[in-house]
């Protein structure tokens, strides 16, 4: 594997600054659900059952709202949405330690609406930013920063809260999602390419990118992240079943290192694979975990072969979705796929969970391979009409094919200025 690739990626400009204001900005972003939680469930004294629902309203909340705000980047560009989503934030943090449970369980919901879009943003950004045969590697470096953030975010709220009460943590929290928006604001990366803004650009409406295939697509990266949550707590039962509970939190941080060498060197092979290929394995890999008994090294160490898939798996999804997508659709279509992912993990802890307390641990590294595989084989049928798929076409050449049948009718919107004489395209469509 060479670094090469890394090189050329880092020396496009503002593809640095933008990979590390991501970074940055997502830290506070993770920490939001585990702060909700232990500030209901233990400084409320509520318990993990309203805990539950706090984090299940939050949820639902990003789940809607992901969609909504890639939609109106496209229409309206970056600033008016990161601004609004900004000060959202900035209000629900600053008062949610003081509210009472019923105010606070449908405040959640709002914030999550009006949830700072840092991780689909991001993306939509770098495929802007970084050419396309680039894209693997770019989007491979930000699922290892993605990694890197979950790894830092939720133990700064467990040490937060520990330390200093959830009253400091959660404004602490706020404060930092305002810098990331701010930050962001200021930064105001391009959503689309000079190229792209150059074109003139087809009237794409939904049903035209909104393909079986490409919901398969998303099936596929939900699958991804059913699989992975279902092994998190697997482990952690597994672990705390064996009297290991003290080293739970380095297993998991070693858990997440495979994923980070998966995805360095993914994003330096010469080619890549079909997500496909890649979801199946981690499935595949994941289900021999339940005939491992010994210490928790040894489970650790049967988590590898999966674990290395984990960026790469997740990566992939969001590089065809860039390929197949038409960019002035791009921001929609990045908040449905953060929507899926939301999905997949929201469906897989209590479905996991069921397993654990009714057939042990080890059954529930089987569900979550076993998952992971019967998604892959749903979606095989639909995959096979990708866009280009057979026919020999790049995603390009259909969207222009598109534009002689449909007409071009430019669209104002962008916060970004526009130099006289071009024209700069949106998706409309109507609400379905």
């Amino acid at each position: 594997m060479a670094l090469d690739p890394y090189r050329r990626l880092l020396k496009i400009p503002g593809v640095p600054t933008l990979l590390l204001v991501g970074l940055l900005a997502r830290m506070p972003a993770t920490a939001v659900g585990m702060a909700l939680t232990l500030h209901v469930a233990e400084v409320m004294g509520l318990g993990y059952g309203p805990a539950g629902l706090i984090s299940m309203a939050s949820t639902i909340g990003m789940a809607v709202g992901s969609p909504l705000s890639g939609r109106f980047v496209d229409k309206h560009g970056l600033r008016p949405v990161l601004t609004v989503t900004t000060v959202a934030q900035a209000a629900f943090w600053a008062s949610a330690w003081a509210m009472p449970f019923p105010v606070l369980l449908v405040a959640a919901v709002l914030a999550g609406l009006l949830a700072l879009p840092v991780f689909s943003v991001t993306r939509q950004c770098l495929a802007a930013m970084v050419p396309v045969e680039q894209r693997r590697s770019g989007f491979a470096l930000d699922s290892m920063l993605v990694e890197m953030s979950y790894m830092v975010g939720p133990a700064l709220a467990v040490a937060g809260i520990t330390a200093f009460g959830s009253g400091v943590t959660l404004t602490a929290i706020g404060v930092g999602l305002t810098l990331a928006g701010v930050g962001l604001i200021l930064l105001n990366p391009p959503v689309r390419s000079v190229e792209e803004l150059k074109a003139e650009t087809v009237k794409v409406s939904r049903r035209q990118w909104l393909t079986p295939a490409f919901v398969a697509l998303l099936g596929t990266a939900a699958a991804a992240t059913f699989v992975l949550t279902a092994t998190e707590l697997s482990l952690v039962a597994t672990m705390n079943e064996a009297g290991q509970t003290v080293w739970v939190g380095l297993a998991v941080a070693i858990w997440c290192v495979f994923s980070l060498i998966g995805g360095f060197v993914y994003g330096g092979l010469s080619r890549g694979f079909s997500p496909l290929a890649l979801i199946a394995g981690m499935g595949l890999l994941t289900i021999p975990v339940a005939l491992v008994g010994g210490g928790w090294h040894w489970l650790v160490l049967a988590l590898l072969p999966a674990g290395l898939l984990c960026a790469p798996a997740l990566s992939s999804t969001v590089d065809a979705l860039s390929r197949w997508v038409p960019s002035a659709a791009r921001g929609e279509a990045m908040g449905f796929h953060g929507t899926a992912l939301l999905i997949g993990g929201a469906a897989s802890a209590p479905i996991a969970g069921a397993v654990i307390d009714g057939a042990g641990p080890e059954w529930a590294f089987v569900l979550a391979g076993v998952v992971g595989v019967a998604m892959v084989v749903v979606a095989l049928p639909f995959w096979r009409r990708r866009p280009g798929a057979g026919s020999g076409r790049s995603l390009e050449q259909e969207v222009a094919e598109l534009a002689e049948r449909e007409p071009v009718e430019p669209v104002r919107g962008m916060d970004e200025p526009v130099e006289r004489g071009e024209r700069v395209g949106t998706v409309e469509s109507p609400r379905e």
